[in-house]
């Protein structure tokens, strides 16, 4: 009886198994009658499928095209910062070497400018180096590198291979003040190199230099060179102090108007030196001797 009963599950079994595979065959064959192209047309199921899964596939191609545009730009914006740090650095490098480069071209220069100084100087000189500048208008000053240990005293000339910087106004062991020539409460007594006419030439600042009390029928033209009288004991006689630039003659007054330009570059100077000489040792007991008097 058992095996009778077992017969008829395995028949059973069997049956709809065949009627599963058949069923799933006519579907298939239904689908593709259907979705099957007629007359050169697609089927309506065919159709339906495209339309609904067109959107769907258009989505996703977006959303794919999407997600690589960001990677893409991702990895070309982390590529870009990498060489913008690498680029930051080599130009810091590049700004550290030039500022290099700057310091040795001004040692260079300065060291250039001191021998060719020695060179062509008959007196015993300084080599100083300009530390600090006074931006004030009367008392315009330079803060140079030189003091009493190196033999500097008050009184002494400062000078370039140009011509006058100034005098010095105050000592400390290891600098100077220098008191510049173009200071408006600077004044030093000139002379015209060519006609020998000689005045005041006093300091307005930026402006240069203008020289003062001469007579209108004096020897001037633009174009002479103004130099150190060399009366007082001060400054040597001689030494360059600028150029006329120009010559007027008031209507009023005894005296012509005469604006002298500057034979130093007040506003780019680095180095000077200055004069050691025994003249100038006297030019300080003399004012030790005035200050006394007072």
């Amino acid at each position: 009886m058992r095996n009778k009963r077992n017969d008829r599950k395995q028949k059973g079994h069997r049956g709809g198994l065949r009627f599963f595979l058949l069923f799933f065959l006519l579907f298939a064959i239904g689908v593709f009658l259907l979705t099957s192209s007629s007359n050169g047309r697609y089927g309506f199921f065919h159709r339906l499928t495209l339309e609904t899964l067109g959107p769907l596939q258009s989505l996703f191609t977006n959303v794919s095209r999407g997600t690589t545009r960001f990677k893409d730009k991702y990895i070309a914006l982390w590529n870009l910062q990498e060489e913008c740090d690498r680029l930051r650095m080599e130009l810091a490098e590049s700004h550290a070497r030039v500022d290099e480069y700057r310091s040795a071209y001004s040692r260079n220069r300065f060291l250039e400018t001191a021998l060719e100084f020695k060179q062509q100087s008959t007196f015993p000189s300084c080599s100083a180096r300009v530390v600090g500048k006074d931006p004030s208008f009367w008392f315009q000053t330079l803060i140079v590198d030189c003091g009493k240990n190196d033999g500097v005293l008050t009184g002494m000339v400062a000078r370039t291979l140009r011509g006058v910087v100034g005098q010095v106004v105050q000592v400390s062991g290891s600098y100077s003040k220098i008191l510049l020539a173009n200071a408006p409460s600077s004044a030093i007594d000139a002379v015209v190199q060519s006609s020998r006419v000689r005045g005041i030439l006093k300091g307005v600042g930026e402006q240069g230099y203008i020289l003062q009390y001469v007579l209108k029928n004096a020897e001037v033209k633009e174009g002479d060179i103004i130099v150190t009288a060399g009366i007082g004991g001060v400054f040597p006689a001689g030494i360059t102090l600028g150029t006329v630039t120009k010559v007027h003659s008031k209507r009023r007054g005894m005296f012509l108007d005469i604006v002298v330009e500057p034979a130093v570059d007040f506003s780019r100077l680095e180095a000077l030196f200055i004069n050691l000489s025994e003249e100038q040792l006297d030019v300080d007991e003399l004012s030790r001797s005035s200050a006394s008097w007072e």
